[in-house]
């Protein structure tokens, strides 16, 4: 199929651009943007120019299905950084997107602060919740945050603020690259007002006195989810993530989610990677969304309200399969199993006997290991110190062949 050209245009508009995308802007029949990039591009290209529509998808998906040549799609900074020519790539075949970068937003704001950028953290809030950022409250932590709007920047203040990092530094950056550039230095609790459309957020995470900040690596504490009780308990979670070993691009089943823990700590663990919460409880399954909102990853969740297996029909295949609840369930395992993809793992735990019988006659038919965990933890005994034992729990592990 023909070439799909996309050039990246900053603030500066046409004296930004390098002369290879220049070239490609000359040479194009139809060039399509946004309107305020269209209007970047000098009177004399004698290219048609096209407003992108709205909704995006379709047109993307309509663009890459074309075959029409001389197309030309404007994208923000660098294309290929959380833009259309991402999203196109996406969607084409390697070796047919000719890209003219542009330096991205990130790059320029990491400059103006003088930030080395291998050591900051990019988020993208576009077309997703403004919560995505809170994955990454951990202070110390540098991160530039893509927002949409005017009021991006303040509601990722809010945001903040209400997890309680609201001393954190934050820099509003407007127009970057551009004659109009401007910087508003603040705090994420003093910060109140609408910012330029065309603006990026700089965060110095800083927690507020007494907040203790969620670190990254799986065993968040049980109190981090809001739960009825049904909950895999922090240091069985922490077992159990090993297990399951998110990886990139990596999608998990979270069957019998309870209050979703399991699902959240495994996005929490990888930026790629997507989940899907199976939780026939309704009000459950409300839970679940709410602690992937809390902590971070509710645009990479979802959640299911049906019962398994079921449920299971329809959804994309799984790198990964965890069973925490309904695991006496006929015909669950052996669906989960034919569901799992070649190379992934399957992990199911245990408290009942019921359920101890099960992973054994699962695990003489597709091998695998059988682990019994046992924690105890200290606690008040009279006027001394006991331990007292949390219920063992059985887990089953096997990979697909």
């Amino acid at each position: 199929m023909t070439p799909l050209t996309v050039v990246g245009i900053g603030a500066d508009g046409w004296t930004g651009l390098g002369e290879g995308a220049r070239a490609a802007l000359r040479d194009a029949g139809v060039v399509v943007g946004s309107r305020r990039q269209l209007e970047l591009l000098p009177g004399e290209l004698a290219a048609e120019r096209r407003a992108l529509p709205s909704p995006l998808e379709p047109f993307l998906d309509e663009l890459a299905a074309t075959d029409t040549e001389g197309i030309c799609v404007l994208a923000s900074g660098d294309p290929m950084l959380h833009g259309i020519g991402a999203s196109l790539a996406r969607r084409v075949e390697a070796g047919r997107l000719r890209v003219h970068p542009h330096p991205s937003a990130f790059a320029l704001a990491c400059a103006r602060l003088g930030w080395p950028a291998a050591e900051v953290e990019l988020v993208s809030a576009v077309g997703r919740p403004v919560a995505v950022v809170a994955r990454l409250l951990q202070p110390g932590r540098r991160l530039v945050a893509y927002v949409t709007g005017a009021e991006g920047a303040r509601s990722l203040a809010r945001m903040v603020t209400d997890r309680g990092f609201g001393p954190s530094r934050l820099t509003v950056l407007e127009r970057l690259g551009g004659p109009e550039e401007r910087l508003i230095e603040s705090s994420a609790e003093a910060f109140d007002a609408d910012a330029d459309p065309l603006h990026v957020v700089a965060l110095e995470v800083r927690a507020a006195v007494g907040v203790l900040a969620r670190g990254l690596a799986p065993g968040l504490p049980d109190d981090a989810f809001e739960n009825d009780g049904q909950l895999t308990k922090r240091h069985v979670r922490a077992v159990t993530l090993a297990a399951l070993a998110p990886m990139p691009h990596s999608l998990l089943w979270d069957i019998g989610a309870g209050s979703g823990s399991i699902a959240v700590e495994w996005l929490r663990s990888e930026a790629t990677a997507t989940a899907v919460a199976v939780e026939r409880d309704p009000a459950r399954a409300a839970r679940v969304a709410r602690n992937a909102e809390a902590l971070g990853v509710p645009d990479r969740l979802e959640v299911v309200p049906l019962a398994a297996p079921e449920a299971l029909v329809g959804l994309d295949v799984p790198s990964a399969v965890f069973i925490g609840g309904g695991l006496t369930e006929p015909g669950l395992l052996d669906a989960c199993w034919a569901a799992l993809r070649p190379g992934g793992r399957l992990v199911a735990n245990a408290v009942t006997l019921e359920g101890e019988r099960t992973l054994g006659t699962i695990q003489e038919e597709y091998g695998g290991a059988l682990t019994r965990i046992e924690i105890a933890h200290a606690r008040p005994l009279g006027g001394f110190t006991g331990w007292r034992a949390q219920m063992p729990v059985v887990q089953w592990e096997a990979r697909k062949p």
